[in-house]
Formats: C-alpha cells, structure tokens, sequence
C-alpha cells in the first residue's frame, strides 16, 4: 500500500500518516519499533533531538534497505539550542546523529527564546540542502502572530497538540492564509480514555468494523491533518496505518467536530513553561 501524501506550502510531498517516536527509549526499543513500522508500510517517521533517539532512527532507516527518497524525515532543533550559530550546529549535530546527509522536516520544537535567530538557521540549512522543508510546533495563534510575521520564509507545518477533543479552530484559520497544514501530535489524546470510548466514535467503529482509533485518525486526515500515532505494539502499528479503506460521510464528520471543547492538555501560552521545559533535560549530556 501506498501512503497518501499531502503537499505542503513549499511543494514536497509529506506522507498524510508518520509514526511517532516520543518516549519510546533509546535502549532498542526505537530502533526495534521503528524498524517495525517501515516493514508494515510506514514511510514517515517523527523524531528529535529532545527525543534523544535520533541515532536508534536512522540506524532503522539504514537497515531496512528502502531507498532514502522514499522515507519522510522529521526532527526538531531543541530550546537549548536556539540562536543562530547554536542552531547551525545543532542540526550538523542532528545529521549525524540520525546517519543522514538530509532532513525531510525540520522544526523549532518549543516556541521561546531566540527563536528568530534559529529560523535563519534553518533558513540557511535548507538553502545548503541539508533540510528539504522547514515548520514549527506548539505555537499558538498568540505565538503565531509574535514570531511568524518576522521569518523570511513561511514554516511549511505548525506541529500542535490535535485531536476530536481540541480541533485547533483559530489557529488552522491563521494557517490556512499561508497555506500551513497542521500536524497533530497525541492524535489519539495521549490514550485519553473517555474519547477512545465517546459512544459517537463506537458507534462509527462498529459500523466500518473499525476500531476507535481508527475511526479517530481517519477523522483527522479527512480534515486535512498530518497525524502520527505512536505505539510500540505490532498489531497496533499495523492497525492505525490501515485507515484508508473506508471514508466518514460529512455528517459524520460534523458529528465528530461537535465533541471539540476547545482545551488541550498543553497550554504553550501559560506562564513559566518556557523554563519549565528548558530545565527538563539538558539534550547535551552525552555529547
């Protein structure tokens, strides 16, 4: 099976679906995982550096023997590493570590601090062809309208949290000027219970012998948005890829637009999580 693609403001071809790597260990696990999900079909892989298992990634897209030109690439620049200079280096750093001489998408992770100088970075970076499309992730239309106005170059995706419960309205307005398409991290709510079981979405899984999941992810790419569910179980890898042989009616699709309450489980915009995230993890350590 071929993946649908989706393309974006800069003209590459994004796979519609990824797999995501957040918190999956670096102790062979990812590796395992990854190496799992591009057996199975997946040719889309979300990484970064604060991930810290960037190297576990490519030595997955290494042995699996399928041609570089058929595997998306994302990885995002860490808050340590914001600035221009210190953004030029920490991409060099990315490279290597994923095995790589390109990075398919690049993104600024965590919108704070010298943001602008690590955009021209990336700018650079991409001119220089070690990335090929470059975005944003958790900005919110308040952190949108600070920053994006200022770049040279309009990001190609914002990364934000998605899914049935937070369906990001004000921000996908903003977006859509620039033709940005939104990719949802916890596209499936982090496991959130209560919407794994919303009777709607029983309900539409029983009538396309679906499971919940799937009735989420197929919601999210009919509306337009890049997803990557994340599991380290086969069966489920193999089942949210396999999202594509049925399609949600509009009404349907209103129905499920309706269960929004506008609230997430991040707030970028909330005092103090610029620091709160910047003390973390130092993503040097091992260096």
């Amino acid at each position: 099976m071929t993946t649908p693609t989706i393309t974006l403001n800069d003209g590459n071809q994004i796979p519609a679906i990824g797999f995501g790597t957040f918190q999956i260990p670096n102790d062979g696990s990812t590796y395992q995982a990854v190496k799992k999900a591009l057996e199975l079909g997946y040719r889309h892989i979300d990484t970064a550096v604060a991930y810290f298992n960037e190297a576990e990634v490519g030595r997955a897209i290494k042995d699996s023997n399928i041609p570089r030109d058929q595997i998306w690439v994302t990885s995002k620049l860490w808050l340590q590493d914001y600035g221009e200079q210190a953004a030029s280096t920490a991409i060099d750093r990315s490279l290597n570590k994923l095995g790589l001489e390109y990075i398919d998408l690049y993104l600024i992770h965590q919108p704070y601090g010298d943001v602008l100088g690590a955009w021209k970075a990336m700018e650079s970076a991409k001119q220089a062809g070690k990335i090929k499309s470059i975005g944003v992730s958790n900005m919110t239309p308040k952190i949108w309208n600070q920053f994006v106005p200022q770049f040279d170059t309009k990001p190609a995706v914002n990364q934000v949290e998605f899914n049935p419960y937070f369906q990001q309205h004000e921000i996908r307005q903003i977006m859509t000027k620039d033709n940005v398409k939104l990719e949802a991290w916890a596209p499936l709510g982090q496991g959130n219970q209560s919407l794994l079981t919303e009777p709607l979405i029983q309900d539409l899984a029983v009538k396309y012998h679906k499971d919940a999941g799937q009735i989420i992810l197929r919601f999210e790419n009919q509306e337009g948005i890049i997803i990557f569910p994340k599991s380290v179980h086969e069966n489920r890898i193999k089942s949210n890829l396999n999202i594509f042989d049925f399609e949600l009616n509009q009404e349907e699709i209103d129905k499920l637009r309706e269960l929004d309450t506008g609230k997430g489980q991040h707030d970028p915009d909330a005092p103090g999580v610029a620091n709160m995230l910047l003390s973390a993890f130092d993503v040097h350590a091992n260096d």
